[in-house]
C-alpha cells in the first residue's frame, strides 16, 4: 500500500515568492487526504500533477487563512468538474458557516455531498477508523482552536516466502499464513506453520503534523514513536519570545518534541517570511535532533 506524503506549501501567513501557505497531501493506498489547503493549493496539485478529483478526505487545522483560504476554491473547481463522489471534510469549528456564506452569495451548489465533522481542539478524538488506517486530531495551543492530526497505518500482515510455498496451495491457506495463523489438519496436526512461511509483517507506518502551535508537552505521549513528525517551526532560536507572544514554536522547540517522542523524521515549515533562507532552520533542528529536514515544496516522501 502506498503512504507517500507531499509538500504543497511550507509557508505562513505572509505571502512570498517562492514558499506557498501551508498544505500537504498524503496518498495513501488509493485515496488522497489532503491537510491544510492554503491559498493556491489547487494549482500547486495541477503544478506537481496531482490529480484533484482523487481527494477523499481534508482536513482543516485552524482558521487563520494561510491554512484555509484555498478551500472554497478548491470545492468550487471539484464541482465544476463534475464530481459527484462524496467529500468529507474535517475542521474547527466555524467553517462549515464560512462554506454556507460563501456558497449562498455566490450561489454555488455543490454536485456532491460534503460531509463536515467538526474537531474537538480540547482533546484528542478517532476521526476515521478505515480498514487499513485510523485517523485523531491532536489538540494544540495557538492563539485560536487548531487541532493537528495524526494518520496511523494499522498492523500490516505478514509476508509469504514464495520460493517456499506449494503450488496448489488453497487462497484460504494464504490468506491466514499471511495472518500468522498456522495450518492444522483435523487432528491439530500442523500442516504449514506461519513461521516457516512468512517472515514478520513490516513495522506499521505513520505521520503526525503538528500545524500551528507554541511550544508544548501535552501530545507527546500520541505521537510517540511517529515515524514522520511534522513540527511547524515559524523563528529561529533568537526570536524565542516572540514565538511564545504568538503562539509559535522555533526550529530548536521543533526538534526537541521530536528528540523527546523518538520520532523516525522531523520536517519543519511554516517559515516566517522574515527569513530569505532556511539553512539556519535546519542547522539549528540538526543540533539538537539529527533526522531533521526541511519541509520542501514539490518534495514527495515515502513512508
Amino acid at each position: 500500500m502506498n503512504f507517500n506524503l507531499t509538500i504543497l506549501g511550507s509557508g505562513s501567513a505572509t505571502p512570498m515568492l517562492g514558499r506557498h501557505p501551508t498544505a500537504h497531501l498524503l496518498e495513501i493506498d488509493s485515496d488522497y487526504f489532503l491537510v491544510d489547503c492554503g491559498e493556491g493549493t489547487q494549482y500547486r496539485l495541477m503544478e506537481h500533477k496531482l490529480r484533484p478529483g482523487r481527494l477523499r478526505y481534508v482536513f482543516i487545522s485552524h482558521l487563520h487563512g494561510d491554512h484555509y483560504f484555498g478551500l472554497v476554491a478548491l470545492l468550487s473547481s471539484l464541482n465544476l468538474a463534475g464530481r459527484q463522489e462524496d467529500l468529507y471534510l474535517f475542521g474547527p469549528r466555524g467553517l462549515v458557516d464560512i462554506l454556507t456564506l460563501q456558497f449562498r452569495y455566490s450561489d454555488t451548489r455543490l454536485g456532491f455531498a460534503l460531509h463536515f465533522q467538526e474537531t474537538d481542539p480540547t482533546q484528542p478524538t478517532l476521526l476515521l477508523d478505515l480498514p487499513h488506517l485510523a485517523v485523531e486530531s491532536i489538540p494544540l495551543e495557538h492563539r485560536i482552536d487548531c487541532t493537528g492530526y495524526i494518520f496511523r497505518e494499522k498492523p500490516r500482515k505478514r509476508k509469504l516466502i514464495k520460493e517456499k510455498l506449494p503450488t496448489d496451495m488453497p487462497i484460504d491457506y494464504l490468506r491466514r499464513l499471511k495472518d500468522g495463523e498456522d495450518i492444522s489438519d483435523e487432528a491439530g496436526n500442523v500442516l504449514y506453520s506461519q513461521a516457516d512461511y512468512t517472515l514478520p509483517a513490516p513495522p506499521s507506518r505513520s505521520y503526525a503534523f503538528c500545524s500551528d502551535t507554541r511550544y508544548t508537552e501535552s501530545f507527546l505521549d500520541q505521537i510517540a514513536g511517529v515515524e514522520v513528525l511534522y513540527h511547524e517551526a515559524t523563528f529561529l532560536d533568537d526570536l524565542t519570545e516572540r514565538a511564545i507572544e504568538v503562539f509559535h514554536s522555533t526550529a530548536r522547540q521543533a526538534a526537541t518534541i521530536a528528540a523527546k517522542a523518538a520520532a523516525g523524521r522531523l520536517l519543519i515549515g511554516h517559515f516566517s517570511s522574515r527569513y530569505k533562507q532556511t539553512d539556519g532552520f535546519l542547522a539549528e533542528a540538526r543540533s539538537v535532533f539529527p533526522e531533521t529536514y526541511l519541509a520542501i515544496e514539490g518534495q514527495t516522501i515515502e513512508l
